[in-house]
């Protein structure tokens, strides 16, 4: 495998681009809707927000995405489109232009938006953007769709990798959104992967929810689930591949790839949460089993009194086991052992479920760095799992307290 900097169009015969329709009156510069396009028809698959309040996008997508097929993803930035009386009509009006622009049948087209919920879309204005958009998508529009997604992003997400499958050297594109508003269980992420492996829906579906699991479900910023989460993928099989049809040597090396580009994604999410100063990584081992050791890893990254202690570099672990205590998971508090660690070193603050000595300036040093992984060893079996998260500052706040304006 080979990481590369790479994006969606990265892979064989995807194209892309991005334009602005000015959602948001008062900013006419920024682009806010992108489009990914594959000149072939694709497998697809999607993942979905298990939120009962859902985006007439999400609702949409699912629905065309029933067959297993997609040709084209058409996303905004801005305006949610959920919970508005036309958001249905909205949703299928985005779809039909970009069915018209491109040539393909309506329910060929993934459609995803994302920002204030409650606010009608512009449809007109996106409607009339889309038609621009079509005849200007190109092989280097993938970074452009990138920026077009985001909102109170920071910095744009997007990563590629290389795998060999059948003898061929195939790639794999990811592009996503997401700063805030995110929980287990995906968030306030848009997230559209693409390649040019040659694989049915039915391995395609089986690989996503694989590599989801351990990787976008494990990120949280600050336990709130959107309504609007969406992960896809559209393979082309223009990489000449025989296709997968079954869980082979080929798929498991797929999922692989997968897993590693989403985990890039996942540390990209986490770190870029709103208002945080570092991504904090809680990895848990020892536990009775991986289902349990998802649990505990979930529980740490989750809690505010956890996030705000590592805002203030403070090794509070008492918070950890606590968090773990309340979790669900199986354990005994008696063979916990918790330590951290970074650029700046490691150290261990807690053994057997008691206080060790600790040097706290050295504590406090570790702690004081951009990436911050917390070590929990339950000493209870062979289960480990790690989840994505961030510490929660002031700024949090600030953001949030003013998001709609």
């Amino acid at each position: 495998m080979k990481i590369l900097k790479g994006n969606v169009t990265t892979p064989r015969g995807f194209t892309g681009g991005a334009i602005c329709c000015s959602i948001k009156p008062t900013n006419t510069r920024r682009t806010d809707l992108g489009i990914i396009y594959s000149e072939v028809p694709c497998t697809a698959a999607g993942i979905f927000t298990t939120n009962k309040v859902q985006a007439a996008p999400v609702k949409l997508t699912r629905k065309h995405l029933a067959n297993g097929r997609a040709q084209a993803v058409a996303a905004n930035s801005y305006v949610a489109n959920t919970c508005t009386p036309d958001g249905d009509e909205t949703a299928l009006a985005m779809a039909e232009a970009a069915a018209d622009a491109l040539g393909l049948e309506t329910a060929d087209i993934i459609v995803a938006s994302t920002g204030v919920i409650g606010r009608s879309l512009p449809v007109d204005a996106v409607k009339d953007g889309i038609a621009t958009l079509a005849p200007q998508l190109h092989v280097d529009g993938g970074d452009a769709v990138a920026k077009a997604i985001m909102t109170t992003d920071t910095v744009d997400k997007q990563a590629a990798i290389q795998c060999t499958l059948g003898g061929k050297t195939c790639t794999i594109g990811v592009v996503a959104k997401g700063s805030g508003m995110i929980d287990i269980q995906m968030g306030t992420m848009l997230a559209f992967t693409t390649t040019d492996a040659a694989i049915s829906a039915s391995m395609l579906d089986a690989a996503l929810r694989t590599a989801a699991e351990t990787t976008f479900n494990m990120v949280c910023v600050d336990g709130d689930m959107s309504t609007n989460d969406t992960l896809t993928i559209m393979a082309n099989g223009l990489a000449g591949n025989t296709e997968i049809r079954e869980k082979n040597a080929d798929w498991q090396t797929f999922v692989d790839a997968l897993t590693v580009l989403y985990t890039e994604m996942a540390k990209a999410l986490a770190a870029d949460g709103e208002g945080a100063t570092k991504l904090v990584m809680a990895t848990v081992s020892g536990a009775v089993s991986e289902k349990d050791a998802r649990i505990a890893a979930k529980s740490i990254i989750r809690s505010d009194l956890v996030k705000t202690a590592l805002f203030g570099s403070d090794a509070n672990w008492g918070r950890i086991l606590c968090a773990i205590g309340y979790s669900g998971a199986a354990m005994d508090p008696e063979t916990v052992e918790v330590s951290f660690s970074s650029e700046a070193g490691d150290i261990t603050v807690c053994q057997a479920g008691r206080a060790v000595p600790v040097d706290e300036d050295r504590a406090t040093a570790i702690l004081d760095t951009k990436a911050v992984t917390i070590r929990v060893c339950l000493g209870e079996g062979p289960g480990k799992a790690t989840a994505y998260g961030c510490d929660l500052s002031y700024d949090y706040v600030k953001i949030n307290g003013d998001y709609r304006s």
